[in-house]
């Protein structure tokens, strides 16, 4: 059970990580990939994109949130 435990620890850590740093390529990228250099549609990758983007606008929600609170934006 503690390795279960310590795996999805792990697991979290890794997706939080990948969808910090990977929101921005893959909502541009994904599009770029299909429009222009022609490749095939994957589901996968489909759902990834919709998940970063619906990542991006949550961002944009909270950052106008934050500032009609009057709060700092910027960490």
């Amino acid at each position: 059970m503690k390795e279960i435990k310590a795996f999805l620890r792990h697991l979290y850590g890794a997706g939080i990580l990948f969808f910090y740093y990977l929101k921005w390529p893959v909502a541009i990228g994904v599009p770029v990939l299909y429009l222009y250099l022609h490749y095939p549609r994957n589901i996968f990758m489909d759902l990834l994109w919709l998940y970063c983007v619906i990542l991006i606008i949550k961002d944009f929600v909270v950052m106008f949130l934050r500032y009609k609170r009057g709060e700092k934006i910027w960490r």
